[in-house]
């Protein structure tokens, strides 16, 4: 049975080891200080030295297999091409700079980077029995994620869809124009209601504001829009919704909305499920794409 080591880094770095499909002991979390973003201002170098500490932490001189690491952007063979959310990662192989960081504490294992989204949607099908099916992720933070799986070629940026043709929907992190993340977004909703905290926002559209509830409609619209957009190009399916604003989230509301978005039948049979935001189902996910990747199922 292999042991891997999982780090996620979509909201903060989680790390923990992983035997075969299960997490071995407690995750460790890198200590920060309260409501940061830690990666938001450290250069590449120093990013890769705390992946690599935290790594050693949990290994604990035990022999590790591999590493997986699930980290925003869209990430080639270890390469971050393209990371909006974290600018000072583009052009950057991680998977080398944590492979040299590692050398320091004597670990050899190979290192995997991948997309956050696709290691949560690894550790969803893990924990879930789903390792046999396609299944896809929506992750709502400060950027909105969208994983898939198993892998398959192509970028799925889903959280650049467009699902808006109102030039003025500047708000996305990547700069273009009518993006599902320009609304749904942590960030963008913070220069979209520059008067009030996201949270304030939904609470205020239980309230009826109607400022509020306008947007409130418009949030799970534009989910429901690239959903659908998901369903007609890869087929029906089931999709998870994760991150720490799917609280907001209301199911039947957003039904309502893909049932007017998606009307041919073969299409119909797809699932939506709320996944608790949950830093281990991301950290078995990195560990059991890790260990897939030397050794293939």
């Amino acid at each position: 049975m292999s042991r891997t080591i999982g780090i996620t880094t979509a909201e903060r770095i989680s790390t923990g080891l992983v035997e075969g499909r299960e997490l071995v002991g407690k995750v460790r979390v890198h200590e920060v200080e309260a409501g940061a973003e830690p990666l938001l201002s450290t250069p590449p170098t120093g990013i890769a030295q705390t992946l690599a500490q935290e790594i050693a932490a949990v290994a604990r001189g035990s022999s590790i297999d591999a590493i997986g690491i699930g980290m925003p952007g869209i990430i080639q063979d270890g390469l971050i091409e393209e990371s909006p959310n974290l600018r000072q990662l583009k052009g950057i192989n991680m998977r080398d700079l944590v492979s040299e960081a590692l050398l320091e504490f004597a670990i050899k294992a190979p290192v995997f980077v991948y997309n956050d989204a696709n290691a949560l949607a690894a550790g969803l099908a893990a924990t879930r029995g789903h390792l046999d099916r396609f299944i896809r992720v929506w992750t709502l933070g400060h950027g909105i994620g969208f994983g898939i799986y198993p892998p398959r070629p192509g970028i799925w940026e889903g959280g650049h869809t467009v699902v808006s043709l109102d030039p003025r929907e500047r708000y996305c992190g990547c700069g273009g124009v009518g993006h599902l993340e320009g609304i749904m977004g942590h960030r963008a909703m913070r220069l979209r209601f520059l008067d009030m905290e996201p949270e304030e926002v939904f609470e205020n559209a239980l309230k009826r504001d109607q400022r509020c509830v306008e947007f409130f409609k418009l949030w799970h619209r534009a989910l429901a829009a690239a959903t659908a957009n998901s369903i007609h190009q890869g087929g029906p399916g089931k999709f998870f919704i994760s991150g720490f604003n799917a609280k907001h989230l209301d199911l039947n509301l957003m039904r309502q909305y893909l049932e007017e978005m998606v009307k041919m039948s073969p299409l119909q049979g797809y699932a939506l499920e709320v996944a608790p935001s949950t830093d281990e189902n991301a950290i078995i996910g990195a560990a059991v794409s890790a260990a897939q990747s030397i050794s293939p199922i």
